[in-house]
């Protein structure tokens, strides 16, 4: 996620006491992109709309996460 602020992301996760929600909502989405891939793959039965529903999901945890990021990279000079 994210992969062009991953110098940032590792700043986050050190300080993790004040970035705990961060940690949640990039852990929460890993954990759906796992289950999208498995379901595209045929791994884990889901169907379209399940399908759907975790990628909109994984989207908007997406855009908070990038919010985020942003707004801890103006506060710390990053």
């Amino acid at each position: 996620m994210l992969h062009e602020y991953r110098d940032i992301i590792t700043h986050m996760k050190e300080n993790e006491a004040a970035n705990a929600h961060f940690l949640k909502i990039f852990d929460r989405h890993n954990e759906l992109d796992d289950k999208i891939t498995k379901g595209e793959n045929g791994d884990m039965p889901l169907t379209d709309a399940e399908l759907e529903t975790l990628k909109k999901e994984k989207l908007l945890l997406k855009d908070e996460a990038y919010g985020m990021i942003l707004k801890y990279k103006k506060e710390h000079n990053l």
